[in-house]
């Protein structure tokens, strides 16, 4: 009598391999673009001391007229 396997089990493995060498192939399509973070870049930039923050400009200002209802 012969033991071999069924032909599902075959074919699970199949599709389990491929399926690895899918997620192995995307990552190593990543990696070379993870770069390591500077810790100076991470730092905030102290807020302005006269507030500074929301500035009325031409193109704000150009909003404004095409948002009118």
């Amino acid at each position: 009598m012969n033991q071999s396997r069924p032909p599902e089990l075959k074919r699970r493995r199949l599709f389990a391999g491929i399926g690895t060498a899918g997620a192995v192939a995307a990552t190593a399509a990543v990696l070379p673009l993870v770069r390591p973070v500077d810790p100076a870049a991470a730092e905030p930039k102290p807020a302005p001391e006269k507030g500074g923050g929301y500035q009325l400009t031409e193109h704000v200002l150009r909003y404004y007229q095409t948002a009118k209802v």
